[in-house]
Parts: structure tokens; C-alpha cells; sequence
């Protein structure tokens, strides 16, 4: 049975990441590879941020050994594909997301142990390293990486937004099958009681989480990321992989230890999924995600704006009224061959005056149609002045 679990397990968690991957455009990809100040800043609050707010609460509420230890090992494994799941239903950064699984699932098979062979032996002289289940990791770890690569090739290769949205919604099914296939396995654990502990217990498991996201939305809002890049890097800080904590529990406690143990990742599962829900809800009411802010819930959720988005600027165009003499008009190309400039002369009485009256934006890249156009966006008009359907696409694409 256990192999069957661990065999579903990676199916959906493959379909789940090859569908967030497929997702997204390739030349977004290649952008956000690019994006170093942004994958840094994940990678430091990953592998810095969280796990050292994982130690200092066990220092601060001198935690028991067995509650302590899964602690800083739930504050030590990154989340990897479900941060892709979130990222993709409230319509943050899933370019970024996708980066950012494949580069801190690669450097988590150096950096997790690392992480927990120097807190665990400064807090209580245990080698948890050697608990760790290293070929459930290597199969997890190949398991994304193919996923991605594939996602990627199949996205570059078929070329088509319609496939896009349809590899989104794969992935979204995926996501909460399993989600719900997660559930029903660590209701299967045995005796562990999650509700049966001191307020130190809860309060020293939930603070991690919200000490971490404020100090994600802190420093990204100081370095004045992309407020979807804000929102994506602050899930991959905070959700985290309970399952390497549970499996690290079975293996190293036994009796009540082991319920003590169990009952860590078991809750800081459920408050991850609460906060970062709760999180990603704010974040789009106060525009920081890709979709409208006054659209409705079921809306946003299920949209995949960061393919539309992407379409609908490609599709962007100006109206263009030509001179009556063609020797009137000047033509160029900017050096990637995107945009034409033109220029035509117009003559008012003994003078010409050179005008430049606008500029054509060509798709590099040009894609088979989603056939899915943006939602509707209530209310007429931004103080601004930009009606809210545009606003939305200057957020997605380059404006010429």
C-alpha cells in the first residue's frame, strides 16, 4: 500500500508541476532566468530567512526535543510545486514560481541538510541529516526536474496559448487532487492529535510562518520588485514541505515523541494553506497580483492571467493614417525588430513639420490564439483615467 501512495503521489505531483511548467511562455522563462535580483532574494529567504526563524522560536520556547527538531526541519524543506499551485490560482508570478522551484529544488539537496545538520546540532546535538529519507528526496528531485524540462519543451514546441490555458487547468486539477490526496494520507498516521497541546505548541509553530512572510513582503517592497514577483517569492518562502518532516518523525521518534513530532508538520500544513490563502486574497484586493482587483473571486481564480495577459499584448495595436505621398513617410525598425516608428511630413501652408504620430508593436513570437479573451473588468474608469481592462494589459506585457 505504502508503494502505491508514494506511486500516486508522484504521478499527480508530476502532472502538477508539467502543467504549471507548460504554463508558462518560454521567452518568459528565459526573461526571469535572467532576473537575478529576484531568484537571489528567493534563495536567501528559503535557505536563510525561514529556517533561522525556525531556530529562534525553539531557542526562545526551549521546545522539547522531538517537537523542536520537526520544527526546524519543516522550516528547513522548501515547498517546491505546491508554491506553484498557489502562484498559478491567484494569478502571481508563475514564470518566477517555475524558476524558482527548479533552482531551490536543486540546491536544496546541498542546502536542506546543511541547514538542519547546523541548527539541529546547535539546539540539541542531534543528527537529523542521517534520518533523512535520501531516496524519497532523489526521486522528488527527479520527478520535478523532468517535469519542468518537459512542461518548458512542450510549451516552446507546440507554441500555442490554447495549449497554455489547457496545461494550466492539467496542473490546477492536479493540484487539488492532490492537496486532497495529501489530506487523506496523514489522516492515515496514526494516533496523533493535532488539538491536544499547550498554546506554546501552536503559537511556536505559527510564528515562523507570519515572522517569514512579513519579512518577504519587508524585503522585496524595499528592493521595489514587481508586486507579483512580491507575492511569489513571499509563497516560496513560507510554504513549506511537511512530508519530509513527517517522514524524518517516523523514522527518528517513537511513543509520545512521535505524536509530538507528527503533529508539527501536520499543523503548520494546515496554517500554511490558511495564512497564504488568506495572504493571496489581500494581495489581489490590493493589486499586487496579475488580475483585476474588482473582478470576482471565481473569476480571478479561474483565469490563468498570465497567459492572457501575455496574448492580449501581442495582440495590442494602434490605428495608423498613412500621408497621401509615400515620399512623405519614414519607416524604421528598433534593433529587435518588434516595433515599426514612422514618420511622415505634414505640410501647413510654406511649412513642414515632422511628426511622429505613433508606433506599431509586432509580436516576435507570434501563437496560436487561446480563444479565451479577458474578462470583463466592472467599473468604468481608474482615477487615472485608464480603463481598468487596459490597465490590466500594460501590467502583462511591454508597452511599444
Amino acid at each position: 500500500m505504502t508503494s502505491f501512495n508514494e506511486i500516486a503521489g508522484n504521478v499527480l505531483l508530476f502532472f502538477l508541476v508539467f502543467g504549471m511548467s507548460a504554463t508558462v511562455d518560454i521567452y518568459c522563462m528565459v526573461a526571469q532566468l535572467k532576473n537575478i535580483k529576484a531568484i537571489m532574494m528567493g534563495v536567501f529567504l528559503q535557505f536563510v530567512v525561514l529556517p533561522i526563524c525556525g531556530f529562534l522560536v525553539v531557542k526562545f520556547f526551549e521546545l522539547d526535543r522531538a517537537t523542536g527538531i520537526s520544527i526546524l526541519v519543516v522550516t528547513s524543506s522548501p515547498g517546491g510545486s505546491y508554491s506553484n499551485w498557489w502562484c498559478s490560482m491567484f494569478n502571481a508570478d508563475l514564470a518566477l514560481s517555475v524558476t524558482m522551484t527548479a533552482i531551490s529544488t536543486l540546491a536544496s539537496v546541498i542546502l536542506m541538510p546543511a541547514n538542519l545538520l547546523l541548527y539541529c546540532k546547535f539546539s540539541y546535538e542531534a543528527d537529523v541529516v542521517q534520518s533523512l529519507d535520501f531516496n524519497s528526496l532523489f526521486i522528488a528531485l527527479t520527478v520535478v526536474i523532468s517535469a519542468i524540462g518537459m512542461g518548458l519543451f512542450a510549451s516552446a514546441k507546440i507554441h500555442s496559448y490554447r495549449f497554455n490555458i489547457f496545461a494550466n487547468k492539467i496542473g490546477n486539477y492536479a493540484g487539488v487532487s492532490l492537496v486532497a490526496f495529501s489530506a487523506l494520507m496523514s489522516n492515515t498516521q496514526g494516533d496523533t492529535q493535532i488539538w491536544e497541546h499547550t498554546w506554546q505548541f501552536y503559537v511556536a509553530v505559527m510564528i515562523p510562518l507570519l515572522a517569514a512572510l512579513l519579512i518577504a513582503n519587508a524585503l522585496t517592497s524595499l528592493l521595489k520588485m514587481e508586486k507579483p514577483e512580491r507575492v511569489t517569492l513571499a509563497v516560496e518562502c513560507c510554504y513549506q514541505n511537511v512530508g519530509i518532516a513527517t517522514s524524518v518523525a517516523l523514522t527518528m521518534f517513537k511513543g509520545d515523541e512521535l505524536g509530538d513530532a507528527m503533529a508539527v508538520p501536520l499543523f503548520y500544513g494546515f496554517m500554511e494553506a490558511f495564512v497564504l490563502g488568506i495572504y493571496c486574497i489581500i494581495t489581489w484586493k490590493a493589486g499586487w497580483t496579475k488580475a483585476p482587483s474588482n473582478v470576482s473571486f471565481w473569476t480571478m481564480i479561474g483565469t490563468s492571467y498570465e497567459v492572457l495577459l501575455i496574448e492580449h499584448s501581442d495582440l495590442k495595436a494602434v490605428e495608423v493614417s498613412l500621408p497621401k505621398n509615400q515620399k512623405d513617410m519614414i519607416e524604421k525598425k528598433n534593433r529587435t525588430g518588434d516595433t515599426i516608428y514612422m514618420k511622415y511630413n505634414l505640410e501647413e501652408g510654406e511649412e513642414e513639420e515632422p511628426m511622429t504620430f505613433g508606433c506599431i508593436h509586432i509580436p516576435s513570437h507570434p501563437k496560436e490564439a487561446s480563444g479565451f479573451n479577458l474578462p470583463e473588468v466592472p467599473g468604468e474608469e481608474r482615477e487615472d483615467g485608464i480603463h481598468q481592462t487596459e490597465f490590466a494589459t500594460k501590467q502583462g506585457g511591454v508597452e511599444c
